[in-house]
């Protein structure tokens, strides 16, 4: 399905982003520069729609990534010339676009600045208080970064978005137990995301291989790792984040599985028997092998996944084959 201007493009793949920032001629010249507020305008020309500004919003940010300053330009002048320089969304665009514009650590200095300033006016403005998090970030000023989160999830503590900023930071950090506890709390409020169940499971699973991991803690990493994973297969039947890391986790319990069915009996934790484990691997197997099968022929219905995950997929049952071969030789 191609890249639609009515949908976010934060998540496209760079070909996709390009594809969209290249509608940029022909949706500037097409679409008004400008919009009556008058109540009365609607008598005389088209009437306006919220649509027009979801493309604009979403042409500025496609243009920003794919390094057309000018087009992205035009766009925030449009934003800016229907909703005011002091709208808070618009606030955050204008700092966007400057920091696409900086050169260097200095210039980037000054746009933070001019975030801190906005907010000592105005401390509930959020996102002025999520553009100066992302710049934090992007300048490698990590801690700082954390602790802006912090204090905006103790005044939006519902805001799922800045909890799973939160987890990644964490996690870059190294810091598992923190990314777990702020990733669940993403789940508290999104209950049904199978990808956000998925990427739970793929943090438990860095935290139960991580050095230093052993015991109890391994095991419990690794057993709520497989819930997370069949959660997320169990919400989407396709999804193949969550079958790729179902298949990651079972292989590595059945290798272990006397060592581990030994260490919980002494620790009082329950892990699934072998059989449970089994099924849920051939399970994955199965359905890996069948969206890389569709997928690659670009059968209708399967080409939404991405190229890089297909090819790590066939690579993981590839190398699961070879393991295979090797143990009934």
């Amino acid at each position: 399905m191609a890249p639609s201007l009515l949908h976010p493009p934060s998540q496209l793949s760079p070909a996709a982003a390009l594809q969209l920032s290249q509608q940029a001629p022909a949706v500037l010249q097409n679409s008004p520069s400008t919009v009556s507020k008058s109540p009365f305008s609607a008598l005389f020309s088209a009437s306006e729609t919220p649509e027009l500004w979801i493309k604009y919003e979403n042409l500025l940010l496609s243009c920003l990534r794919t390094g057309d300053e000018l087009a992205a330009k035009q766009c925030l002048e449009r934003l800016v010339a229907r909703f005011g320089d002091g709208n808070e969304r618009i606030m955050a665009f204008k700092g966007l676009v400057k920091e696409a514009d900086a050169q260097h650590n200095g210039e980037l200095e000054t746009v933070l600045k001019e975030y801190e300033q906005i907010l000592r006016d105005n401390d509930t403005n959020i996102p002025i208080t999520k553009r100066r998090i992302a710049l934090l970030r992007s300048m490698g000023r990590v801690p700082d970064a954390v602790s802006a989160l912090v204090q905006l999830l103790d005044f939006s503590p519902t805001d799922a978005e800045a909890w799973s900023e939160l987890a990644d930071l964490y996690l870059s950090q190294g810091m598992y137990p923190q990314a777990i506890y702020a990733m669940e709390e993403v789940l508290i409020l999104a209950p049904n995301a199978w990808s956000v169940h998925a990427r739970l499971g793929e943090i438990l699973l860095m935290a139960a291989t991580a050095p230093g991991a052993a015991g109890a803690s391994y095991q419990k990493y690794m057993a709520e790792a497989l819930k997370r994973f069949s959660r997320s297969i169990e919400l989407c039947d396709d999804y193949l984040r969550g079958y790729y890391g179902l298949k990651l986790v079972t292989t590595k319990l059945l290798k272990e599985s006397a060592k581990l069915a030994k260490q919980a009996e002494e620790d009082g934790l329950v892990l699934p028997d072998t059989n449970t484990i089994e099924r849920l691997n051939e399970l994955a197997t199965a359905k890996l092998s069948e969206i890389i099968r569709h997928s690659t022929a670009q059968d209708r219905g399967w080409r939404g996944y991405d190229q890089g995950e297909v090819a790590v997929a066939r690579e993981l049952l590839s190398e699961d084959s070879s393991a295979a071969s090797r143990i009934e030789r």
